[in-house]
């Protein structure tokens, strides 16, 4: 359980200087709009990690980005630490709650300063926390809490009921990809590096050089917003030409196509360039009074998007802190064996199996995947690897863009790796070749077979995913919805064979 004092924060402090964090950057973190602010861009941070080096790039782009925007209305420090910065800062301040254990913990110890509510979230920490008491022992569902954030914010509803008569149409959101191979929907709209991104390359490539830094992953061009302009011109895009084919393929993958028709807005949400409920609000204005020339929008892909946004985004972040700091350290299964170095250095040329190669590869050129590759791919792969999950934690974490401490714990350590017993989710997210092959382009052209398990082609997921059942299968044993699963096991006569096959195979690339 998280500590119930963090939704007592008090809302508003006007009088104050405003130190906004990295993940800050959008007006609704001020309480007036010409309020001073404090920004710093703290070079210790990027020291700590090996950060994927566009991820590094879109950080400190959209800092000094905002600090050019506000001008004299901000200082702006380049200090090693964030303490280095509050030093020199004589007059009071105040802070929006950051978005992790350790950085509240700092901002608590700090004299003077004074700390307010989260913001940069549909449903407030009080909220969520009213709700989660009203539930009693009841499981906190996601569904649940989507369901009271709707009602409670009239999104999407009909009176006292859902448009549409239905809350979930996640069933119309699973189709295959298109057969012809190609995107659903329009190149999505990119913007254009300017000169502060080349103030920026140009120091990070000094920092690397001196040894300050290191990265993973490709360098440019920058495929991100990195102000609120640019963020808003993408929803807006997103919006006009992309949202309608949403919903169909949301859990497609093509080799070819990674964008299809996703939004690519949560590394602009995670900087706090957009406020979510006023994305969400945009939405539903789009469905409900359609562009005269367009065609309505699909209630499918409205809801679908709607659900990531103020649904999952928000469950994800309340979760973080209700579920506490030893959250992490979760490991119901006992996973132990390390990411592997082709895994941590994005070496998708020493994989043989085409969806792990290409989705690495992806990432390692975008720093950005969408979340079926990262959960049944990369993650699925982990699990059935048995990777620590707190150190898959730290890697999606590095790794991605949009990700940071609050996204990946529940994401990675719930969700993915099943390392809580079922918390978050009822049964490990664990598939064989068959799944990917359903629901991708990839297998095609691949050198194993998704219908194998055994021998020279045999799919390393499919045989993973017997491997993974046979050594969880104690530990699995009460979950009723992996009974059937689990006594598959019984009738395979080569088990023994596929279980050392995948035991030799261990974490070296596929």
């Amino acid at each position: 359980m998280g500590d119930p004092a963090l939704a007592d924060f008090p809302d508003s402090a006007p009088a104050t200087r405003r130190w906004c964090f990295a993940d800050q950057l959008g007006p609704h973190f001020l309480d007036e709009p010409d309020q001073p602010v404090l920004l710093v861009e703290s070079r210790a941070v990027l020291g700590r990690r090996r950060f994927h080096r566009q991820k590094a790039h879109l950080v400190l782009s959209a800092l000094r980005h905002r600090a050019a925007e506000l001008g004299d209305q901000a200082e702006f420090h380049q200090v090693g630490t964030y303490a280095e910065a509050l030093d020199r800062v004589a007059e009071p301040l105040s802070v929006c709650a950051p978005t992790s254990w350790g950085s509240r913990d700092f901002v608590l110890r700090r004299p003077g300063l004074e700390v307010l509510a989260a913001r940069g979230f549909v449903s407030t920490q009080a909220e969520f926390a009213a709700w989660a008491a009203g539930r009693g022992r009841q499981r906190l569902l996601m569904e649940d809490f989507y369901r009271d954030a709707r009602r409670r914010h009239d999104v999407l509803m009909d009176g006292a009921g859902p448009v549409g008569g239905r809350w979930n149409l996640d069933e119309e959101n699973r189709q295959p990809p298109p057969a012809d191979g190609r995107s659903p929907a329009p190149e999505p709209w990119w913007p254009q590096e300017d000169g502060i991104d080349e103030e920026v390359r140009a120091d990070l490539d000094r920092w690397e050089a001196a040894g300050e830094v290191s990265f993973v992953g490709d360098d440019g061009p920058r495929l991100f917003p990195v102000t609120r302009r640019e963020a808003l011109r993408r929803l807006d895009d997103f919006l006009d030409h992309r949202l309608g084919a949403f919903g169909p393929h949301e859990e497609a993958m093509l080799a070819g196509e990674r964008w299809l028709a996703h939004s690519l807005l949560s590394p602009a949400l995670n900087l706090g360039l957009l406020d979510p409920l006023d994305v969400v609000a945009q939405a539903e204005q789009r469905y409900r009074d359609p562009v005269a020339d367009g065609a309505p929008l699909p209630l499918n892909s409205v809801e679908g998007f709607v659900r990531q946004v103020m649904g999952w985004r928000d469950y994800i972040w309340h979760m973080y802190w209700h579920l506490g700091r030893d959250f992490r350290h979760r490991n119901f299964l006992g996973a132990r064996a390390g990411v592997p170095a082709w895994l941590a250095g994005l070496d998708d040329s020493a994989v043989d199996a085409a969806c792990l190669s290409g989705v690495l590869g992806d990432l390692r050129r975008d720093g950005w995947v969408h979340h079926i590759p990262r959960l049944m791919v990369l993650g699925n792969y982990a699990l059935q690897r048995g990777i620590d999950p707190s150190a898959m934690t730290d890697w999606f974490h590095e790794t991605f863009v949009d990700g940071y401490e609050w996204v990946m714990v529940a994401n990675v350590v719930g969700m993915s790796q099943h390392a809580d017993g079922g918390v978050l989710a009822t049964k490990p997210y664990a598939s064989g070749g068959a799944y990917i092959d359903r629901m991708s382009d990839y297998c095609g052209g691949c050198r194993y077979d998704p219908r194998k398990r055994l021998g020279e082609d045999a799919c390393p997921y499919t045989a993973g995913y017997w491997a993974f059942l046979e050594r969880t299968r104690d530990r699995l044993a009460g979950n009723h919805r992996m009974r059937r699963p689990l006594q598959g096991l019984d009738r395979l006569k080569d088990l023994e064979a596929v279980v050392e096959q995948e035991r030799d195979r261990g974490t070296t690339p596929p």
